[in-house]
């Protein structure tokens, strides 16, 4: 398992998707309105209930202890949260976790993952640095990349901030999980990050969307939101792509593409997290799987099984299509984990998850158990790589 393996190959058919196509006007002009309407007309309204419903109903509750702008990115506030009983005027460190929130590159906000934030926070002790970044399509790819770069940097200069410096890790959601991966292989990022968590994060952009959903597991017979026979990612994925990456951006870019980054451009502490009804698990599987010296699997390999679990029940062992870990001891030692979350969909641990499904119980009830397990396990994880003392 020394030798690194190369990463897997695009699906058959892809392999002239090199970089991204210049679109036709009419399909531009297209895409543009949809994101100028998402972006202006329909979220800021959403943003609202959500800010009035959380003062109502549970004041404080989710939110972070301090919002802060710095001067040179003052467009960017980040969100800080301690954990429950810290005493800010303490000489005491704290383990950090950096996270960058998802969205496609063109939706989101830090905020989105306050409520998984502060759930983390509270039960591992960490101090958590919610970071943000420059949407699409106004500021296209490597621009977010950058952003966190530089913010990190700030972040980590801040000596307001209790940070235990030998003690620092990233996660981050669909794009943010990309990115996480992406900014994690700048030199000035690398330095300081032990261990990187990407959940359910894109990490090719070579296969076409037809093909990563032939990859992906479906199963109707689990009934509502879940059971349906299209990923709901599907129809959004133009309009992400078209945004994010001008035309003749090569799709191999190892800072757009993740899964084609050498072994040793990565963070060496990688746990890939994936969903099992979600047309993007399959890439993350491949790219996990090559990193650890598995067997990588096939490009028309269908992901997880035809199987249902019991309501919020994660499988963690004795099946390795859902859970392993590799110790690689050679070359300054390096951990790759892999966890594969069963019958649920992407974005499952979001506050959102409920604008999605609607009233499916059953998948929310699920989703929800599963989210508490799923924050138990990456802690754990992350306090035996990084050796955090309770």
């Amino acid at each position: 398992m020394a030798a690194v393996l190369e990463t897997s190959a695009a699906p058959a058919g892809s392999a002239s998707r090199r970089t991204a196509p210049q679109l036709p006007p009419s399909t531009r002009l297209f895409h543009a309105a949809c994101a100028y309407a998402v972006q202006k007309l329909l979220l800021p309204p959403i943003i609202l209930v959500k800010k009035l419903k959380n003062y109502i109903v549970s004041p404080g509750e989710k939110y972070p202890d301090q919002i802060k702008a710095y001067p040179a990115l003052k467009h960017l506030p980040v969100r800080i949260f301690y954990p429950p009983g810290y005493d800010q005027a303490s000489t005491k460190r704290l383990p950090v976790l950096l996270t960058i929130h998802g969205g496609g590159f063109v939706l989101g906000n830090p905020w989105d993952n306050d409520a998984w934030n502060r759930a983390f926070s509270t039960s591992h002790n960490y101090l958590i640095v919610a970071l943000n970044y420059s949407k699409a399509p106004g500021f296209p790819f490597p621009k977010a990349v950058y952003d966190l770069e530089a913010l990190i940097q700030l972040v980590l200069a801040d000596t307001t901030l209790p940070i235990d410096y030998d003690k620092i890790a990233m996660a981050g959601w669909s794009a943010g999980g990309n990115l996480t991966l992406a900014v994690s292989q700048l030199d000035t990022v690398k330095l300081h990050i032990k261990a990187v968590v990407p959940l359910y994060p894109v990490v090719d952009f070579v296969p076409t969307q037809e093909a990563k959903c032939a990859g992906r597991r479906y199963k109707p017979e689990l009934g509502g939101f879940r059971g349906n026979d299209k990923d709901f990612l599907l129809a959004l994925s133009p309009l992400f792509n078209w945004a994010y990456l001008n035309p003749g951006t090569d799709y191999r870019d190892t800072l757009l593409s993740p899964t084609h980054s050498k072994r040793e451009a990565l963070p060496k502490n990688i746990f890939m997290i994936a969903c099992e009804l979600d047309m993007l698990a399959p890439e993350a599987w491949r790219m996990i799987c090559s990193l650890a010296g598995k067997q990588v699997p096939r490009d028309d390999e269908v992901i997880g099984r035809q199987i249902t679990t019991k309501e919020g029940e994660l499988i963690t062992g004795n099946d390795d299509r859902y859970a392993w870990e590799e110790v690689i001891k050679t070359d300054g030692g390096a951990r790759y984990k892999w966890l594969l979350i069963p019958d649920q969909i992407h974005g499952f641990d979001q506050d959102s998850i409920g604008h999605m499904v609607g009233n499916d119980e059953k998948c929310l009830r699920d989703a929800k158990m599963k989210t508490d397990k799923m924050i138990e396990i990456i802690g754990d994880w992350l306090d035996e790589v990084m050796n955090v003392k309770k």
